[in-house]
């Protein structure tokens, strides 16, 4: 019993301090997942297609696709290329992508519908 006490309020090794700081950063939005999230949203108000948007981009729709879903880390070049085929600027891109991140708790987290499961991890 004494041995579990003392094992309960040791210091943290670094291993475990890693892990936990790992689990904070999943615990919040990635840029690329805020900006995908932005460029679907976008497509979808004009009733493009993903074919629409790519051809007007220059790049695939696979790309697109990769892109909206937060799987790929677009250059600079490429998301200005996407937002021009989306009528759209870079500063209102980037503040819509900003204002979602800026609001963790209404965005979606990663494999999760609307971030239930981050909400309920940070309760666990």
């Amino acid at each position: 019993m004494a041995e579990s006490a003392q094992t309960t309020h040791r210091e943290a090794t670094p291993f475990e301090r890693a892990l936990l700081q790992r689990r904070r950063r999943a615990a919040e939005p990635l840029w690329r997942d805020a900006l995908g999230e932005q460029l679907r949203r976008r497509r979808h108000e004009r009733r493009d297609t993903l074919d629409d948007t790519a051809t007007r981009a220059g790049i695939s729709p696979q790309y697109l696709s990769e892109i909206e879903r937060g799987r790929k880390e677009p250059s600079s070049e490429m998301i200005a290329a996407v937002a021009g085929a989306l009528d759209v600027t870079l500063l209102d891109l980037t503040l819509a992508v900003a204002e979602t991140l800026q609001t963790p708790a209404s965005a979606p987290a990663r494999g999760t519908a609307r971030g239930t499961a981050s909400v309920l991890a940070l309760a666990a």
